[in-house]
């Protein structure tokens, strides 16, 4: 298959729905080989089905070192190399800090901060054999303003923000670039486990606060899929740190 990721391997987190699905799908449609990761094995098996026989299924849950050294040996297994990581997956429970559950926090915590950590080492190490490589990390605008009822969720994207900064001075001397994509609001599935209490909850503080005037519309997630291909094609002597996309529009108040 020719297109601008031709002979590439690439490893998305998250993939199963959303922006990471739209993600995989557009590197596909450029020629790469794509391994597709996620917890839940139906609906990222059927994920990978719909994009088509260049993509592949790996359940894997991020949080756990076991299951992500595990998911990274069957991906160089099946595909002998990796060039592209984008951790993309993420999750957030809506509550003020004072009545958040501590395994809520700490799932977090570990998916959001520790599955970048535990995914970019491996995928350093698979990138090194190259002697090239990219890392995304998608980030989230709430770095900038919290909202409401997402502190953690925040505060984890601004310690992912670091750790671009620390993974760039660390893998940038063997070729491996480091982007940190910075994420607006993306139509899709991130608050669909969250209970129609909590949900009304967060929603309320947030427009009573005025946080919906200060964020963009949003967008669909091909939007980014196509951003983050661009990040990853650029030519090798180019560097891109940060970027940050968002709609243009206003979200309504309600």
């Amino acid at each position: 298959m020719s297109g601008r990721l031709a002979g590439k391997t690439a490893l998305v987190t998250g993939a199963s729905r959303g922006m990471g699905f739209a993600i995989a799908q557009r590197f596909v449609a450029e020629g790469a080989n794509v391994a597709l990761v996620a917890r839940g094995k139906t609906e990222l098996t059927e994920a990978a089905s719909k994009i088509g026989a260049n993509a592949a299924a790996f359940v894997c849950d991020v949080s756990d070192p076991a299951s992500v050294r595990e998911a990274f040996a069957a991906v160089r297994s099946r595909f002998g190399r990796l060039d592209i990581l984008v951790n993309n997956a993420a999750l957030a429970t809506p509550n003020p800090l004072s009545d958040a559950r501590d395994s809520d926090m700490q799932n977090e915590v570990a998916v959001n901060i520790l599955g970048p950590i535990y995914c970019a080492r491996e995928a350093a190490s698979l990138m090194r054999r190259n002697g090239t490589g990219d890392i995304v990390n998608i980030s989230s605008e709430s770095v900038n303003h919290p909202y409401p009822h997402l502190g953690l969720y925040a505060a984890t994207k601004s310690a992912l923000e670091t750790l671009s900064a620390v993974m760039r001075q660390e893998f940038g001397p063997e070729g491996i670039r480091v982007t940190t994509y910075r994420s607006g609001n993306v139509r899709g599935t991130f608050s669909r486990t969250w209970t129609p209490d909590a949900k009304a909850r967060a929603r309320e503080a947030a427009r009573s606060a005025g946080f919906y005037a200060r964020s963009g519309g949003q967008i669909e997630p091909e939007i980014p899929a196509e951003m983050i291909l661009n990040i990853v094609t650029l030519p090798r002597e180019a560097q891109i740190d940060l970027v940050e996309l968002r709609g243009a529009a206003q979200l309504p108040e309600g």
